[in-house]
């Protein structure tokens, strides 16, 4: 191995370390010791120390006299994202799903195997649920997933299937080829069902949106969701309401 290749794989080995370091962050943490730190990522301390220095000289990571936290250069990087555009034609119907159901209400997109929440609506009258903005779920048992692998790609269900199946909760589908049923199920009907497959009893309704048409046919960019507590939820009231907002946001960032 050369210098300069030697050299460039040493910087993808700090950026990797780097990257697992703030993702040992989780979501509303406030002063996290060094010591915790190195153990969650399973770095030696002396690594943590230098990434914490590094990082908290360009903002991303901040010191407080607890521990470290998440910079606010962190937060400004992530408007950037393009995703935020997506988010901001969004909130207006899920305004109007949350007015409609005062459940739980979700737009979502898939990563790899995994579905990403871009946002969440809740309120006093909804059921808590562990999902929240930025978290992910496996993409087969959440029904925004279910509605983005059923309308996708076949890529987008193989990465899925490469990973694995595993059981979250007695309902979870764990066998490749009822997944792929429902998922057909999921396309006759035209929306996606989630009977608590991620939570005990937490059940979803989710839509496919799509984007611009770019070729023969169009595919989802993201799924909009209601999830709410399995007892009182109606599929066959919610899905209506559900789909035609799915609609309404496939209209709006195709006139965009």
């Amino acid at each position: 191995m050369s210098a300069e290749d030697a050299t460039a794989a040493g910087s993808r080995s700090m950026l990797a370390r780097g990257a697992a370091l703030l993702g040992a962050f989780a979501a509303g943490e406030d002063g996290i010791p060094l010591g915790e730190l190195a153990a969650r990522t399973g770095l030696p301390k002396s690594t943590v120390h230098r990434l914490l220095a590094e990082l908290t000289a360009v903002g991303l990571v901040e010191r407080g006299t607890d521990g470290y936290r998440l910079g606010l250069a962190l937060f400004e990087l992530g408007q950037r994202v393009p995703h935020r555009r997506l988010r901001e034609a969004a909130l207006p119907f899920m305004e109007e799903l949350y007015e409609a159901t005062h459940e739980n209400v979700h737009l979502a997109v898939v990563d790899g195997a995994d579905t990403v929440f871009l946002e969440k609506l809740t309120g006093r009258r909804s059921m808590r649920i562990i999902s929240r903005v930025g978290g992910r779920l496996p993409a087969y048992c959440t029904a925004t997933g279910k509605a983005l692998l059923a309308y996708g790609t076949p890529p987008g269900l193989a990465a899925v299937l490469g990973v694995g199946l595993r059981r979250r909760t007695p309902r979870t589908i764990v066998v490749p080829r009822l997944l792929q049923q429902d998922l057909v199920r999921t396309r006759a009907r035209g929306y996606a069902v989630n009977w608590e497959e991620a939570e005990v009893g937490v059940s979803a309704v989710a839509a496919p949106v799509y984007g611009p048409r770019l070729g023969p046919r169009a595919f989802p960019v993201a799924a909009v969701s209601v999830t709410g507590a399995t007892r009182g939820l109606r599929p066959d009231r919610v899905a209506p309401v559900v789909c035609a907002a799915a609609r309404a946001l496939s209209h709006e960032l195709a006139r965009r």
